[in-house]
């Protein structure tokens, strides 16, 4: 049977890209290589043997940048999807025994500068809102293709017209200072700013998630921008958000739209190969040797997962395939997950935090440890002070476990993808024991408490879940890498060299995250080409 459709891969973009297809009334199937959909969104238990029933987001952990038109369009609250609010959105844990939040609620952020940064308050908000002016600037290019700069003629115009109108309110002043922050480091502009440590330290925390460079490297300040994109279902700035059931709820709440709509979805069906001929993609075939036939291919599968892995290196150009494999990958971070006996009693946590409050807290170095772990994972190594972002997720969903356990996941950034002299394999439970022992410093009766753990390093991502080097952006998130340029000049409107394949994933604009966007986009930018 032909389908009009076939996407490779159940990630949550090849849903959303599936799901707007089908609406379109295009007849669509998708194959995903897990038994499971939702690629990185995906809730998991952590050990069926040790601690059934007990569940957590086994790789994205939480819901920021949700595009809220894509869960209007696709009805997504209809099919069980529920986020509740992080407030605060960020909180670190210090080595003296402070704890601070970066909350919602201006009084109570303002009473918490008061205490750990009196010279800075004033500067803090006048810089935020500066920082919400600027990302508002951005947003609207999450859900519309980027500028094409190799348009021609008429079609040119409208390129330039459709760039123009985004820009024409913006002052002198913006310009320069989304320049700044899409050029510049994060770690120069905090210490340009302001003067407690602490408070640099707590923007630190919710800035370089998964990012390739040091906080005092260029390009680096873009992610504070980027953290202020509306998210939520009120489309609230900064908005971050648990996930009620883990984030494999988003992609359950995708796969039911998608069967609403009359598409196929397959789980266990690894693709081999794209079916290429004169110069067009045909179809897929499958590992089962299998052979499924389709008008059009959307790959979810990152760039080099396609190009090198997917379809024939005689079918593309020799140029292509080398930019192509200079893309930047080698992921940079890990997870570990943990089934707890007990709550963490993090040292310093106020009183008057209620549960919900106490699910965050991040274990984060100063700005030049940070600098340094990137520079010593470059090297292959393991940086001696981890910077490990813990959530406490069965503090607000009641779903993930049974009353007795506590589930907590943590995110540890600036891991070596490619150790020199020595192997993840063989030093994967290092690297657990080593979160374990530092949130030990922080929440003394955790290491006592462990029911369960499993670690997963950049290999351990990318094995998997069948993205390149363990990078769960699909593509560092530089500006040699963003906007226009990805994943390459001239190939960034979801379009490919060979005919009737197209990408749909993180590895095209606007980028990784579980935003929806690249879904969105592709599937409007093949419904447009139709």
């Amino acid at each position: 049977m032909q389908h009009d459709v076939i996407v490779i891969g159940a990630g949550h973009n090849g849903l959303t890209a599936a799901a707007y297809l089908a609406k379109a009334g295009r007849t669509v199937l998708v194959l995903e290589r897990r038994e499971v959909v939702g690629g990185c969104a995906v809730t998991e238990e952590v050990d069926s043997e040790l601690a059934p029933g007990c569940r957590v987001s086994t790789a994205s952990y939480i819901a920021s940048m949700l595009r809220p038109t894509i869960i209007r369009d696709l009805k997504l609250g209809a099919y069980g999807l529920r986020m509740v609010a992080c407030d605060p959105g960020v909180q670190a844990a210090f080595d003296d025994g402070d704890v601070v939040g970066w909350w919602g609620n201006k009084k109570k952020m303002q009473a918490e500068l008061e205490r750990i940064a009196p010279h800075d308050v004033e500067r803090f908000f006048t810089t935020e809102e500066e920082l919400k002016r600027l990302a508002a600037y951005l947003q609207p290019f999450f859900l519309e293709s980027p500028p094409d700069l190799h348009a021609r003629g008429l079609n040119k115009l409208s390129e330039l017209w459709k760039t123009w109108r985004r820009f024409r309110g913006v002052s002198g002043d913006d310009i320069s200072g989304l320049v700044r922050f899409l050029t510049g480091s994060l770690g120069e502009f905090v210490d340009r700013r302001f003067e407690s440590d602490k408070l640099k330290r707590l923007i630190l925390s919710n800035s370089l998630y998964g990012k390739h460079g040091g906080p005092y490297q260029p390009g680096t300040a873009m992610g504070l921008l980027f953290h202020l994109l509306g998210g939520g279902d009120a489309e609230q700035q900064a908005w971050q958000g648990h996930v009620i059931g883990g984030m494999g709820a988003i992609s359950q709440a995708l796969r039911r739209a998608c069967e609403d709509l009359g598409v196929d979805i397959r789980t266990n069906s690894p693709v081999k190969q794209v079916n290429v001929a004169n110069g067009a993609a045909t179809g897929v075939t499958l590992e089962s040797g299998e052979v499924c036939d389709g008008r059009l291919v959307v790959s979810n599968a990152d760039p080099k997962r396609t190009f090198l892995g997917l379809v024939d290196k005689q079918a593309l150009d020799e140029d292509f395939r080398r930019d192509i494999d200079n893309l930047r990958m080698d992921g940079p971070a890990g997870k570990v997950n943990f089934v707890l006996s007990e709550e963490p009693q993090v040292t310093g946590m106020p009183d008057d935090r209620s549960k919900s409050q106490r699910s965050l807290f991040t274990l984060v170095p100063t700005l030049q440890q940070a600098e340094d772990n990137y520079n010593a994972s470059q090297r292959g190594e393991l940086p001696e002070r981890l910077w490990v972002d813990c959530v406490l997720a069965s503090n607000v969903d009641a779903t993930l476990a049974p009353a007795d356990r506590h589930m907590l996941t943590c995110f540890v950034q600036y891991l070596p993808y490619a150790p020199q002299d020595w192997s993840w394999n063989d030093h994967r439970e290092d690297l657990g024991d080593r979160v374990t022992a530092l949130i030990g410093q922080f929440a003394p009766n955790v290491p006592t408490s462990i029911i369960a753990r499993r670690v997963y390093t950049p290999v351990d991502l990318e094995e998997t879940f069948g993205i390149t080097e363990g990078n769960i952006f699909h593509g560092d998130i530089s500006l040699e890498q963003m906007f226009f340029m990805r994943p390459l000049p001239r190939w960034a409107h979801y379009r490919t060299p060979i005919a009737n394949l197209w990408l749909c994933g993180a590895g095209t604009h606007p980028g990784g995250g579980v935003t929806g966007a690249p879904g969105h986009n592709a599937a409007h930018a093949i419904l447009r080409d139709l």
